[in-house]
């Protein structure tokens, strides 16, 4: 391995440091304290000349074996960030441009006893920027991204992460850097690139096989034959294979079949069953006499895209089975967790992805703007059952489609799929974000005559370049050209549909920051909804490790350039002001801190609005839409603090609209919405059997803990994973008979009970907006903290009411059970799960506690 310690210098020789590898120009200057943090304040544009500069990275390194004695020998990097010229010895190895791609080298003439590797980096920028230059053809837009995200331009021409120029949540930081691990690989006769395991159920004889696919370099100048045993002892299944490798790149493909007096058990979303893998060896014996021993794990499950005319509707359906069981996907949609992908360790993306599977998700979308993540994250998708809807890393652009570029997009794309495919996590390869929808509906202002110009160019990049390779590559998984898409329909249409995000058909992406979000009849009855969302600010408690004092206030410079989505400030304060009174308070910071909590308040709202909608309309069609199978939110994480449409922080904190995700995505959930005066509550499951449930009802008046009247309905039969109604009543017949209720002075609250323990959250509807409710007082919360074990237990005390009562420990790693609920009765337990060392005294000593009417 050659990681570790490495040489890095500027371009003209004036900055000279040590850097660690994997690792980036940007953290080795952080790292020697050449540069300040950064994400501090204003330093994303002050600090823009380190990606302009072109860096060098060198080191020396004694070869740790007798080079004679080898056959091959080769340097290999696993990535590098992103167009370098490779020199070993003085000598040039040749030239990366595909932050994506694996480099191999061969150096067996070159490397000596002593060596002197040198990745000599150019600047992304300017790389990208000459490229769009030389493009002679036809103009490839977006030219640049909107002023508002400060970022860089032509970053389509890069084979690089395309936010990494900036995006309407994120910094412009155009890293160089080797990201990845470099090693030296020395063999003779033969050499394993890569292994890939894939389970199929094979009807006719009803067993599972396993494809076992094994791609060498032969080095031998004659064929290579020998024996490949696969052994899983779980499944009593073990084969012995005898094959031949030819010169050259040769490949075995085996096809392993299952004992079948074992009992194979599948790989489960969260929520859905169990993610059993096995332990499975691999042993290649060869004649040469080298032996390689492989041991993987492997799980068992099918996956099929569903799109199917339903009857009473036009268009197709779009969902998916899993081991032949529909499963409803809830979820979020993932960016890079960070802007210097070396700080993203194993425990990063463990807290993050645990947060998702905590909140009752089980699917994430990989989206297309980021990074194909590392293996370590798709080891954790296997483990928590998170299914992953995967993108090219192609978004919102259009893309050239000279033979340059097409060559290096293919070597990716082989090389992802290979490293990829054995992840049972992975449901669905998808060619793009928004790049069919943006021609469709001409986001570029591209004039109509030239349009056939670039549907010709997206054709020949996602379809007959990408999809030709992932089907050659991987057949065990579907493929979709884009997303949003009409799936079949968009096929059928030429590959770009007249409108892709027609809801009888594929996914939708929805953006609405116009319309109230809490009526639900402005959300689209999609079949499958993979993109929605709302902004809201990080908590304070994030902002302030990036900022000064001055900065603390909603319009200050620093919020304004924090804020990469054109108008999206205001857009939170117009979308607040709807149901909520705006702060006033004469305390600068006082207001800065109330207007934080009123934007996750809003976003959690209406991202449950939202989502409830969707899950509710799972089971009906109505003037021919529905059926929806999938809410997948914008955005799951963030890749710095600042406002976006995350749920959880950058560094992991659980924002309110987290806290929500939990209730809104639970397993079993009543949802209540609003029609012509009618109140009408659905039982959602995700259960596999149906359940007699108990629906209690209860209405309170704003202005007491008691109360007002409780309604319970027995024997609710709530169908396995479906959402049907099982209750209706007119609101005024409902506040009739609650005496002394109106629509603002009373609330709804609603919970489905079972015998065995069984219980759905308990579920909220507003009857009016909550600056218009009357009876509400300010209220008097405490809290006693105390420990039990690992974990910390918080009574909640109230005198009346509250609304959205928010526990916040500031800057103590860890989240809590609930949080932003509904308070209506005196008194609540609340646990706090610690993610680092705390203690009592430190958690009482940074609670904060808040609810609506401490907002002034």
């Amino acid at each position: 391995s050659l990681r570790g310690s490495w040489r890095l210098r500027s371009g003209n020789g004036s900055v000279s440091l040590r850097a660690e590898v994997p690792g980036c120009v940007h953290t080795a200057l952080l790292c020697r304290g050449l540069i300040q943090d950064p994400y501090y304040r204003f330093n994303d544009v002050m600090y823009s000349w380190i990606s302009l500069d072109n860096w060098t990275y060198s080191r020396t390194f004694k070869t740790p074996f007798d080079v004679r004695k080898w056959q091959k020998v080769n340097l290999v990097f696993e990535g590098v960030d992103t167009v370098a010229q490779i020199l070993l010895n003085n000598v040039t190895l040749g030239r990366t441009d595909n932050m994506f791609n694996r480099y191999s080298f061969d150096i067996t003439s070159v490397i000596q006893e002593v060596n002197f590797v040198e990745v000599r980096f150019l600047s992304a920028v300017s790389y990208a920027a000459e490229q769009s230059r030389c493009h002679k053809a036809h103009s490839i837009p977006p030219a640049c991204p909107p002023p508002v995200q400060k970022g860089e331009c032509h970053v389509n021409f890069i084979r690089k992460e395309q936010c990494s120029f900036s995006w309407d949540w994120g910094p412009s930081f155009p890293t160089q850097g080797i990201w990845k691990d470099v090693r030296i690989e020395a063999y003779n006769h033969y050499h394993l690139i890569y292994f890939a395991l894939t389970p199929y159920f094979v009807k006719s004889v009803q067993q599972w096989c396993l494809e076992v696919e094994s791609i060498f370099d032969v080095v031998s100048s004659k064929p290579v034959a020998g024996l490949v045993t696969v052994n899983i002892p779980k499944l009593q299944t073990q084969q012995t294979f005898s094959v031949k490798l030819q010169p050259g790149e040769g490949s075995i493909v085996l096809h392993v079949n299952i004992n079948k007096s074992s009992a194979v058990e599948t790989w489960w979303p969260n929520g859905h069953g169990k993610q059993t893998g096995y332990n499975m060896t691999t042993t290649f014996i060869m004649e040469a006499g080298c032996q390689i021993e492989k041991f993987s794990k492997v799980y068992f499950r099918t996956v099929e895209l569903v799109q199917e005319p339903i009857p009473g509707s036009p268009g197709l359906s779009f969902y998916f089975r899993i081991n032949g069981r529909p499963i409803f996907f809830k979820g979020s949609n993932w960016i890079p967790a960070d802007s210097f992908q070396d700080r993203v360790t194993y425990d990063t993306l463990r807290l993050l992805l645990k947060s998702a599977a905590d909140a009752n998700m089980n699917a994430l979308r990989v989206w297309g703007g980021g990074v194909y993540e590392q293996d370590e994250f798709y080891d954790i998708c296997d483990e928590m059952g998170i299914m992953i809807w995967q993108d090219f890393m192609f978004a919102c652009a259009l893309y050239p489609t000279d033979q340059n570029y097409l060559e290096s997009v293919r070597a990716e794309v082989s090389h992802q799929v290979r490293r990829l495919k054995s992840h049972p996590s992975i449901i669905l390869w998808s060619g793009n974000n928004e790049n069919e929808a943006a021609l469709a509906s001409n986001w570029f202002s591209i004039p109509r005559a030239d349009i056939g110009v670039y549907v010709k160019d997206y054709v020949t990049l996602y379809v007959k370049n990408i999809r030709e390779i992932v089907l050659a590559e991987d057949k065990s998984r579907p493929f979709v050209a884009s997303s949003p898409t009409n799936g079949l329909e968009s096929v059928k249409e030429g590959w770009l549909s007249r409108d892709p995000y027609d809801t009888h058909y594929g996914d939708t992406h929805f953006y609405d920051y116009n319309s109230d979000c809490w009526n639900w009849t402005v959300y689209p009855k999609t079949r499958f909804a993979s993109e929605y969302g709302f902004q809201s600010w990080p908590s304070f408690s994030t902002i302030e490790k990036v900022s000064s004092p001055e900065d603390w206030s909603y319009t200050s410079n620093f919020s304004l350039h924090r804020q990469h989505h054109e108008g999206g400030n205001i857009q939170m304060l117009q979308e607040i002001g709807r149901h909520f009174k705006l702060p006033q308070s004469p305390d600068p910071v006082k207001q800065f801190k109330d207007m934080i909590y009123l934007t996750q308040v809003m976003q959690a709202q209406c991202v449950k609005t939202e989502t409830e909608f969707y899950r509710s309309s799972q089971s009906e069609i109505i003037n021919g839409e529905g059926h929806t199978m999938g809410a997948l939110y914008w955005q799951l994480n963030d890749i710095w603090q600042a406002p976006s449409w995350a749920s959880l922080e950058y560094g992991g904190k659980w924002k309110l609209l987290h806290y929500f995700a939990q209730n809104f995505f639970a397993p079993l959930l009543p949802v209540a919405y609003e029609d012509k005066g009618m109140l009408h509550i659905y039982g959602v499951s995700d259960l596999h059997v149906d359940h007699k449930l108990t629906l209690r009802v209860v209405v309170h008046a704003w202005s007491s803990l008691e109360p007002v009247c409780t309604l319970a309905t027995e024997g609710v039969t709530v169908k396995a994973q479906s959402a049907l109604p099982i209750y209706r009543e007119s609101i005024s017949d409902l506040l009739e008979r609650c005496r002394n209720c109106t629509r603002k002075s009373c609330v709804i609250t609603f919970c489905l009970v079972g015998e065995d323990g069984l219980r759905s959250p308990t579920n909220h509807y507003f009857l009016s907006s909550l600056k218009d409710a009357v009876g509400l007082e300010k209220t008097q919360l405490s809290a006693s903290v105390s420990q039990q074990d690992d974990i910390y237990i918080f009574v909640l005390q109230t005198t009346a009411i509250a609304p959205f009562v928010t526990l916040d420990v500031g800057s103590i790693k860890g989240r809590f059970s609930d949080n932003g609920f509904l308070m209506t009765e005196k008194k609540k337990m609340v646990v706090f799960y610690p993610w680092e060392p705390t203690s009592v005294e430190e958690l009482e000593g940074s609670l904060i506690l808040t609810s609506l009417l401490d907002v002034v």
